[in-house]
């Protein structure tokens, strides 16, 4: 009889430990997901910061280039003022092809090219840009295990039960901005 009542309360507490087992799970993914999200957050203000020193100095050289250069500091600013991972997708499209424009006016101005503080603005950006990668890499290999999990049976019942929801994916929209940016100085 009494190895009756100790599996009868043996089932319960396993049940209970194997709940809080999946719920600790998924909320550490949860927490995962938003700390790639930051490490994305600190390369973009990375690259603002960038930005401005990158158009002062081309200013300098290419004074009537000015819609170009206006285009990069609104595209930049338009990305710092965006939240949620959609928006910040489309508003970072947005400030590359702004950095490609500039970039293709550089070409035209070759002590711009051969500049030292301009070669190392360059440098840290892309520098930034291959940390920025890197960082959206790293969110959208967090975000697809987090959203398997709260999909999978039976972490999808605690999933349901306690209100987790799918993560957006950081993705490129357009088929021309999955490619590279080329800069050739």
């Amino acid at each position: 009889m009494s190895w009756i009542i100790i599996i009868a309360l043996a089932i319960p507490v396993i049940i209970i430990l194997w709940f809080v087992a999946i719920y600790n799970s998924l909320v550490k993914l949860r927490v995962r997901v938003r700390d790639a999200w930051a490490q994305i957050d600190v390369q973009l203000k990375r690259r603002y910061d960038l930005i401005p020193n990158l158009v002062n100095t081309v200013k300098g050289y290419a004074a009537h280039e000015r819609e170009v250069l206006e285009n990069v500091t609104k595209a930049r600013q338009q990305a710092i003022d965006v939240r949620g991972v959609a928006e910040q997708a489309q508003a970072e499209n947005f400030l590359t092809r702004a950095l490609r424009q500039l970039f293709a006016v550089v070409e035209n101005y070759p002590n711009l090219k051969a500049n030292e503080h301009f070669l190392a603005l360059q440098e840290e950006l892309t520098s930034t840009e291959n940390k920025i990668a890197f960082a959206r890499q790293f969110y959208n290999d967090t975000v697809r295990t987090y959203n398997t999990k709260i999909q999978q049976i039976p972490a999808n019942i605690i999933a349901n039960m306690f209100n987790f929801q799918r993560e957006e994916f950081f993705e490129i929209e357009e088929a021309a901005e999955r490619e590279a940016p080329v800069v050739q100085f």
